[in-house]
């Protein structure tokens, strides 16, 4: 790992080069004032120089020599890639800005934590309803006010629902995946804070890649999760909805992801300047990981 001056700005490199790497990821370190984009590296080192010149920034094809250069990497890769090169970056002294899933099995998963708390590095996982404004305001609110009963999730993707031309149906670890693992982090994100940690857990196939979620928390309250990422697009929406003593509440629209990854750019900044964990960090997102694959082996299930 680079040991910067107490003046210099942290240097950050980004791994991945894939449509979410230079949509998201590159645009928001490129912008942000409180970093330097220290390069890119890739699988495919023409995707790396092409981002790389894109961002104004340098493309690097020896991993290691990037990590050596860094004080924290950003991935974006599919998450079983991630998980090794990401507990890589950990040994090398490098703090961890993720992305979700994890991983996709809990050995994974707890590979990065052990190498994260074993290099004493901060992590943070970019679960975007965590960090963008509206709906991070949101569940702090909720969480404040307690009291609830019941809540209804819905994620409806139509990423593989009819004339779909989205650059991400592409991905194979989404299409063999589904939605239960791209976007259920993105809802157990939200209601984990809010109804408390899940004690109980079933789950059903729906049609095609949908599955259905029943989950009981420690706070008492109980929950409802549909998620699927081949819906028609006439029906595609996402909505959590709480019940409760103070009545009603429904998530918030959000704006873009940039805007909410660098604010966990921030979050990664602060954790590691203070030694104090982000809730949404690595150990965090393991749980989600065990919580996913109970999921999908209860539905799975004869």
């Amino acid at each position: 790992m680079a040991n910067p001056s107490a003046q210099s700005r942290p240097r950050i490199g980004l791994l991945g080069t894939g449509p979410w790497a230079a949509r998201t990821h590159a645009p928001a370190l490129a912008a942000h004032e409180g970093v330097e984009f220290a390069g890119v590296w890739g699988r495919r080192p023409e995707a790396a120089a092409e981002l790389a010149a894109a961002s104004g920034t340098r493309a690097y094809d020896d991993l290691d020599a990037l990590l050596a250069e860094c004080d924290a990497v950003a991935v974006a890769l599919p998450p079983d890639v991630q998980a090794p090169i990401a507990a890589r970056a950990a040994r090398a002294g490098c703090h961890l800005l993720l992305d979700k899933p994890l991983a996709t099995t809990v050995e994974g998963a707890r590979e990065v934590v052990d190498a994260a708390d074993a290099a004493g590095v901060a992590s943070v996982v970019f679960c975007t309803l965590r960090f963008a404004p509206e709906t991070a305001r949101w569940i702090e609110e909720q969480r404040a006010t307690g009291g609830w009963y019941v809540a209804e999730a819905r994620w409806l993707g139509s990423l593989y629902g009819p004339g779909s031309d989205s650059p991400y149906a592409a991905s194979p670890w989404r299409r063999e995946k589904g939605g239960l693992w791209d976007v259920g982090p993105h809802v157990l994100s939200v209601l984990l804070p809010v109804l408390g940690e899940v004690t109980a857990l079933t789950a059903a196939k729906g049609p095609e890649d949908t599955h259905h979620l029943v989950l009981r928390h420690a706070s008492g309250a109980s929950s409802t999760v549909t998620l699927s990422l081949s819906a028609p697009p006439e029906a595609a929406g996402a909505a959590i909805t709480l019940h409760g003593t103070a009545g009603r509440a429904a998530l918030p629209p959000w704006n873009g992801a940039v805007d909410a990854y660098a604010r966990a750019v921030d979050a990664l900044l602060a954790a590691a300047a203070t030694g104090t964990p982000h809730p949404c960090d690595a150990r965090f997102a393991l749980r989600l990981t065990e919580l996913l694959t109970e999921a999908e082996t209860r539905a799975t299930a004869p």
